[in-house]
C-alpha cells in the first residue's frame, strides 16, 4: 500500500488552578468544558464537521480524533484544529465559571504526564493491508518507532532514583510491552485489537500508542510521513530490509531515552548491537532506495529528503534542531533558565517550564511563545488549521462524513454518525455504510444528501 490513510488521537490533560491551587477536580471542569459539545450532539461523544470525533475519555481527559487524511499537510492541520477547537471550549467553560463565581484559570496541556506521574497517549493509527503475521513489524516497525524519538519525542525531566534525568520522550516509561491487545494497565508499542474501522477483509488499523504528544508541526509531519514510508517498505515482501530486532525493545526505549546524543548502541536479538542513530540511518537509506523503484505519494517522498537532512543535522549539531524538535526545544529552555536562575534540574521551576511548554493556550504556552518569535519551523499556516477546524479532507471519506453531518445540522434533521456510518434517523431509518476510507464520494451518499434536503425541517 503506497497511499494510505491516517490519522492522529490525541489525549489533553486539564487542570483548574487559582494562585497554584487546584479548586475544582478535572472530573468537574471537564463537565463545564463539554456542556458546548453536548449541545452539540446531545452527548460528550461526537462527531465534527471536520470529520473529526470529539469526546471525554477514561480519567477526564478530553480527546480528539482527526479525521482520516492522506496527505500530510492535512493530517498536521487536523491535528493543530484540534488544539484550537478545545481552546474554544477553554474559553467558553471559563466563561460559564466565571458566571458561577470560581476564581481561576483552565489549563489545558497537549503532554502525556500529569504532576502524580500518570500518563495519557497520543495514539497514532495507519491503515494498512490486511495481515495476521506481524513478525515483519517486530523485525523493522518496531525499532523504527522506538529509535524515531530522535526527532519525535516531546521531551520531559523524569524522577529517577538516581535523581532528575531528562528524557527525550515522555511516554517511554509508561511502555512495558511491544505488541499487545492492551491499551491501559500494560500499555505496548502497538496495539493488536482489531478495529479497522473499513472493510475487515481488506484492511487492518494499526494502533501505535508508543508516541508522544507533539507541540512542534515539524515533528508531527516527520513521525506520520516517516511511519508510513516504513509501513510501505514492511508490507512489501520484495523489499529486502535487515533484521533489527531489538534483544529487548522495552529496555531499548527506557535507554535510550536518557541516550540523547545516541552514544550508546543498542543490542539486537542477532548478537550485534547499533546505536538509535545507526538504527534510523539503517531504516532510511533503505527508504531512499525504495523510493527509487516505488511510486510513493509526492509530500511523503519529500519527506524522505527531510528525514536525510534531520538525521544528517541531528549528526553533527543536534542543537541546530532546536526550531523543529519538541524535546530539543524544551531541554535548550530548561538549560538556560538553570542557568540563568543557578536551579538544578529537579527545581520545582524547571517542573513548571517543562510543563508550560505544553500549555496550549497560545498567550501562555512557551510552545507558542517560540512560535511568535519565528523559532519554531512550520509546516502549515494558521489559515489552514482555521480551515481544518471546519472543513474535513477532500480525499478521504471524511468527505462525506463532514458533509453529512453539516447538511444534517443545516436542515435540523437528527443524525447518527460514527466512523464507517451516517444514518439519518426518521422513519426511514437510512443509512450508508462507508467501508472503504479511500472514498470520497458514493452514489449512496448523494442520495442520503438529497433526502435530507426533502424531508422538512424539524421545529
Amino acid at each position: 500500500m503506497l497511499r494510505r490513510v491516517f490519522g492522529i488521537e490525541t489525549e489533553y490533560g486539564i487542570t483548574f488552578n487559582y494562585r497554584g491551587q487546584r479548586r475544582l477536580s478535572p472530573d468537574d471542569i471537564s463537565r463545564y468544558l463539554f456542556r458546548k459539545v453536548v449541545s452539540w450532539g446531545r452527548s460528550s461523544n461526537v462527531f465534527l464537521e471536520n470529520g473529526s470525533r470529539l469526546y471525554l475519555d477514561v480519567g477526564s481527559h478530553p480527546e480528539y480524533a482527526t479525521a482520516e487524511c492522506d496527505l500530510l499537510a492535512d493530517v498536521v492541520a487536523q491535528d493543530k484544529a484540534g488544539e484550537l477547537i478545545l481552546r474554544e471550549l477553554v474559553s467558553y467553560a471559563q466563561e460559564q465559571l466565571e458566571e458561577e463565581g470560581h476564581q481561576g484559570s483552565i489549563y489545558l496541556f497537549k503532554n502525556n504526564t500529569d504532576s502524580s506521574g500518570n500518563s495519557y497517549g497520543c495514539h497514532e493509527n495507519y491503515c494498512i493491508e490486511r495481515v495476521e503475521d506481524l513478525s515483519r513489524f517486530e523485525q523493522v516497525f518496531i525499532p523504527f518507532l522506538i529509535t524515531r524519538s530522535l526527532f519525535a519525542g516531546a521531551g520531559k525531566i523524569v524522577s529517577t532514583p538516581q535523581g532528575a534525568r531528562y528524557s527525550m520522550t515522555q511516554r517511554g516509561e509508561h511502555i512495558w510491552e511491544a505488541i499487545s491487545s492492551a491499551t491501559t494497565r500494560s500499555r505496548p508499542i502497538i496495539n493488536t485489537r482489531d478495529e479497522p474501522h473499513a472493510d475487515p477483509e481488506r484492511y487492518r488499523r494499526l494502533h501505535v500508542i508508543v508516541g508522544d504528544s507533539n507541540m512542534s508541526e515539524f515533528a508531527t509531519f516527520l513521525k506520520v510521513a516517516t511511519a508510513a514510508v516504513v509501513l510501505a517498505m514492511v508490507e512489501d515482501k520484495t523489499t529486502v530490509l535487515r533484521d533489527l530486532t531489538l534483544a529487548s525493545p522495552i529496555n531499548a526505549l527506557r535507554d535510550m531515552s536518557y541516550d540523547l546524543w545516541s552514544e550508546q548502541p543498542i543490542p539486537l536479538a542477532n548478537g550485534r548491537s547499533m546505536t538509535a542513530l545507526e538504527i534510523q540511518t539503517d531504516i532510511l537509506e533503505r527508504a531512499e532506495l525504495f523510493a527509487t523503484t516505488h511510486d510513493l505519494p509526492e509530500d511523503q517522498r519529500g519527506a524522505i529528503g527531510i528525514w536525510r537532512e534531520t538525521l544528517e543535522t541531528y549528526r553533527t549539531n543536534p542543537i541546530e534542531l532546536s526550531d523543529r524538535v519538541d524535546w530539543i526545544a524544551k531541554l535548550q529552555l530548561i538549560e538556560r533558565s538553570s542557568t540563568r536562575n543557578h536551579l538544578q534540574l529537579d527545581s520545582p521551576r524547571l517542573a513548571l517550564l517543562d510543563m508550560l511548554y505544553h500549555d496550549t493556550d497560545a498567550s501562555r504556552g512557551l510552545y507558542y511563545q517560540l512560535v511568535a518569535k519565528g523559532l519554531m519551523r512550520r509546516t502549515v499556516s494558521d489559515v489552514d488549521i482555521k480551515n481544518a477546524t471546519t472543513e474535513p479532507p477532500q480525499t478521504t471519506r471524511a468527505r462525506m462524513r463532514g458533509a453529512f453531518i453539516r447538511q444534517a445540522k443545516e436542515n435540523r434533521r437528527d443524525f447518527t454518525v460514527d466512523w464507517v456510518h451516517l444514518k439519518l434517523n426518521d422513519e426511514m431509518q437510512r443509512t450508508v455504510l462507508l467501508k472503504d476510507p479511500f472514498k470520497t464520494t458514493d452514489e449512496r451518499f448523494e442520495k442520503l444528501l438529497t433526502a435530507i434536503e426533502r424531508k422538512p425541517k424539524l421545529d
